[in-house]
C-alpha cells in the first residue's frame, strides 16, 4: 500500500542527514528514519543488541532491514551531495542586486563558506531572502525525489 508523505518531513530527513547519517522512507509506513553509519555497522555485524542502549536497538533493527530489503521498502531521500547547498547558495548570489551578488560570491570560497555567506547575507538585510530561496530550493527538490521514486507527497509547507 502506498502512504503519503508530508514534504515537511521528506525536507526534514534530508536536512537531519550529516555525513555519518543517511535518512530513509519506509514506503510501507511512509515513517522517515535516521540511521547512523555506527547502526548500520552494528547490523551488518549482526553485534549483540544488549551493547547498546534501549533507544538505538529499534535504529539497529531498522538498519538490518534495510540491508535486507530489495529496495521494495526503503528508499534513501536525496543526501546534501544531491542537494548541493554551495551551488544553492552561488545561485542565490547571482539572483540578487549586484551590490550584493559579487561579496556574496566572494563569501562562498574556502574554508568556512557557509558561516560567511550567512553572515554576509545577514547585514545586507537579505537574510530572510535566503532562507526563502533555501526552503523553495529544498521544497523542489523533496518534490523531485517523491515523483521519481513514485511517492506521494503531501505539500504542507
Amino acid at each position: 500500500m502506498k502512504r503519503s508523505v508530508k514534504l515537511s518531513e521528506i525536507i526534514d530527513g534530508m536536512e537531519s542527514q550529516t555525513d555519518e547519517a543517511t535518512a530513509y522512507l519506509n514506503k510501507e509506513t511512509g515513517e522517515i528514519v535516521l540511521l547512523s553509519d555506527e547502526e548500520f555497522s552494528a547490523a551488518e555485524e549482526k553485534r549483540p543488541l544488549e551493547s547498546y542502549p534501549e533507544w538505538q536497538r529499534g535504529l539497529i533493527r531498522e538498519a538490518a532491514r534495510i540491508l535486507e530489503d530489495d529496495e521494495d521498502r526503503y528508499v534513501e531521500l536525496p543526501s546534501k551531495f544531491d542537494v548541493d547547498e554551495y551551488r544553492m547558495m552561488e545561485r542565490f548570489a547571482l539572483s540578487v542586486d549586484d551590490e550584493f551578488s559579487a561579496d556574496l560570491l566572494a563569501a562562498i570560497k574556502g574554508k568556512g563558506a557557509f558561516r560567511r555567506f550567512k553572515d554576509r547575507a545577514a547585514r545586507f538585510g537579505i537574510e530572510e531572502d535566503w532562507y526563502k530561496f533555501r526552503a523553495a530550493k529544498f521544497k523542489d527538490s523533496a518534490v523531485d525525489w517523491s515523483e521519481s521514486n513514485d511517492i506521494e507527497s503531501i505539500d504542507d509547507l
